[in-house]
């Protein structure tokens, strides 16, 4: 096939684009890179005559030439003389890249068992690891930012499928010196003791206001020795003064021999933790989404 031409690859990316908007989306569905993406479309530009696509806000949207071509390329791709089996995800040959959005706390302890595993199975896969921020998660995933997103955000949308991962409870640490030590555990002596209290935000789809909340309203407000934004500076805190933090348990025995912590178990009634990932459910079908969603839940279910 000459330059002038296009293959049924490029007519299904043009059909995608039209679905999605997103050349980063289809780069991942067809398992290729976003500029083997632009490339297909600079070909289908110059082969129909027309731009096909253009910007409108987060996404690509069609022209009218491009929408008067859908519905003859769809009875084409769907016709049965050219229907093929579609063939499985293979991890060993594949350079595509996986992106997760994730909490600072994950970005330590969830990331590694993920990267190990790609690095087992397929020596070309790729890992991209976005933080948690103040924007919502549905919209990064619908856009194709991220493959998946790993935490609690039990308000999410009903277009965000999701999959249980582990649940979990909270555990409360202090340095192994800690001159109280033996008293944390009772209430009275964990009353006494002054906190590091990871805060909520309004702004942010927080996984754990709860906890935030149930704290603030149990102790006084001169035993909160400092509010930080997230679990591992709260981590850091309590193992450099004597002050108590309450983290979820999977975090707490992850950083306990490398930080010199003791957790134990706080003498108060604290929420539960169920832990998800969640993906947009235009992706629910794509071979290799699927593969690696499975690959996920094994290493954490």
């Amino acid at each position: 096939m000459d330059e002038e031409n296009i293959s049924l690859r490029h007519l299904r990316a043009l059909l995608l684009m039209v679905e999605f908007g997103s050349p980063t989306r289809v780069a991942q569905i067809l398992d290729t890179s976003q500029s083997a993406v632009s490339k297909m479309l600079a070909r289908l530009r110059k082969h129909f005559n027309d731009p096909l696509f253009v910007r409108g806000g987060q996404t690509m949207r069609p022209t009218s030439k491009a929408l008067e071509l859908v519905q003859p390329l769809k009875d084409l791709l769907t016709s049965p003389i050219m229907r093929t089996t579609r063939e499985p995800f293979n991890p060993a040959a594949s350079t595509r890249e996986f992106s997760v959005i994730v909490t600072e706390a994950g970005m330590i302890h969830l990331l590694l068992p993920i990267i190990r595993h790609l690095e087992k199975l397929g020596p070309g896969l790729k890992l991209k690891a976005l933080a948690l921020d103040y924007r919502q998660v549905e919209p990064r995933l619908e856009s194709g930012e991220a493959d998946i997103a790993i935490g609690a955000f039990p308000k999410a949308a009903s277009t965000t499928k999701r999959q249980l991962l582990y649940g979990d409870t909270y555990v409360s640490i202090a340095r192994a010196g800690h001159p109280q030590l033996k008293k944390l555990a009772t209430l009275d002596g964990f009353m006494r003791e002054r906190h590091v209290v990871v805060t909520s935000s309004t702004r942010v789809p927080y996984a754990h206001r709860s906890l935030d909340e149930k704290l603030s309203s149990r102790l006084k407000a001169d035993r909160i020795l400092v509010r930080v934004p997230n679990f591992l500076t709260s981590a850091f805190v309590v193992s450099e003064t004597d002050a108590v933090g309450t983290v979820p348990a999977r975090l707490a025995r992850f950083l306990a021999t490398k930080h010199g912590l003791a957790v134990f178990t706080p003498p108060i009634s604290l929420p539960r933790i169920e832990i998800n990932h969640f993906w947009h459910e235009s992706v629910h079908n794509d071979e290799g989404h699927r593969w690696f969603r499975s690959t996920v839940h094994k290493l954490f279910s």
